[in-house]
C-alpha cells in the first residue's frame, strides 16, 4: 500500500508533515458530548440497562463510568494496559461507581452486553478478539460496536494523516521512518505503534463477522456529513465516517 516511499517519500513528509502526529482523530470532538450516545444514539441506554456489562478495550474507563451511572447494573472494563487499568479505577470511585465497575485485563464474568468503542481498527487479529467476546457472553447476550475512522476514510491513518489520504499515498516504510524523528518506541510497521493500527476496512470487517461465532442483527456505515450525498454502497469505503453495528451469536 502506497506509492511514494524511500528517500523521497522521507523527505515529503518532514516538509509536509513536520514534526509531530496530527491530532486530527484524538477525540477531541466528544468534548462536553457522550462518546456512547453520538457514536450509538440515544436507544443505546435502553440495551445496557440493568445489564451485566463488559467494556472490551476500556482504556481509562470513561464510557466504563458513563454506562455505570446510566443504568448498567454492573461495568467490567477489560484493557491490556495496566496504566489505564489504574486510571480507570481512580476514575471510577471518583464518579462514586466503584462498587459497579471493575478493571481488568481479563475476566471470569458473563455479560449480557460487550460493548466494543473504537476497537476494532486496533486489534491484532481481530477474529481472535471476536472469538473471545463469544466466551464472555451469556447464551442470549450480544455485541455493540463502533469504530472508525475505516481505513480508507481521509484520515483513517489516525495519526499517520498528515492531509487526507497520506496513509494511502506513502508507503508505510516512509511513514515510520518519519514517524520514528519524534518517537523512539522503535516501531516499524503501523501495529507496532501505541495502540495499534491493523487497517481495517468494511470490506475485511464485514468478512471477519461471517467468518466468526457471531453475525449481524444491525449494521451501519455512518458516512462522512460532507460525502454525505456521495455516500453509497460502490463509494462506502471512502465516505464513511463510522461503522456502528449489534452482533449476536450465530444459532
Amino acid at each position: 500500500m502506497g506509492l511514494i516511499g524511500g528517500t523521497l517519500g522521507y523527505s515529503l513528509l518532514r516538509k509536509i508533515g513536520k514534526v509531530g502526529e496530527t491530532g486530527d482523530v484524538d477525540g477531541s470532538v466528544y468534548v462536553d458530548k457522550s462518546k456512547l450516545e453520538t457514536l450509538l444514539g440515544n436507544d443505546f441506554w435502553r440495551d445496557i440497562e440493568d445489564k451485566v456489562v463488559i467494556d472490551f478495550g476500556c482504556g481509562s474507563g470513561s464510557e466504563s463510568v458513563e454506562m455505570a451511572q446510566r443504568g448498567a447494573r454492573k461495568v467490567v472494563g477489560i484493557d491490556i494496559q495496566e496504566r489505564f487499568l489504574s486510571a480507570a479505577r481512580e476514575r471510577a470511585r471518583q464518579s462514586g461507581v466503584g462498587d459497579r465497575c471493575t478493571f481488568a485485563t481479563k475476566t471470569d464474568e458473563h455479560a449480557d452486553v460487550i460493548v466494543a468503542i473504537d476497537s476494532f481498527e486496533h486489534f491484532n487479529d481481530p477474529a481472535a478478539m471476536l472469538r473471545m467476546m463469544r466466551e464472555m457472553l451469556k447464551p442470549d447476550g450480544y455485541v455493540i460496536a463502533s469504530f472508525g475512522p475505516p481505513w480508507y476514510h481521509p484520515l483513517g491513518g489516525h495519526s499517520f494523516s498528515v492531509f487526507p489520504w497520506a496513509h494511502l499515498i506513502f508507503t508505510e516504510e516512509a511513514l515510520i521512518r518519519w514517524r520514528s524523528d519524534f518517537k523512539s518506541d522503535g516501531a516499524t510497521r503501523f501495529q507496532e505503534v501505541e495502540g495499534g493500527l491493523n487497517q481495517m476496512t468494511i470490506r475485511r470487517f464485514e468478512r471477519i463477522v461471517r467468518e466468526s461465532p457471531f453475525k449481524f442483527a444491525r449494521f451501519e456505515a455512518v458516512p462522512i456529513a460532507k460525502l454525505q450525498m456521495l455516500a453509497n454502497r460502490l463509494t462506502r469505503e471512502f465516505t464513511t465516517a463510522a461503522l456502528r453495528c449489534k452482533l449476536i451469536p450465530r444459532d
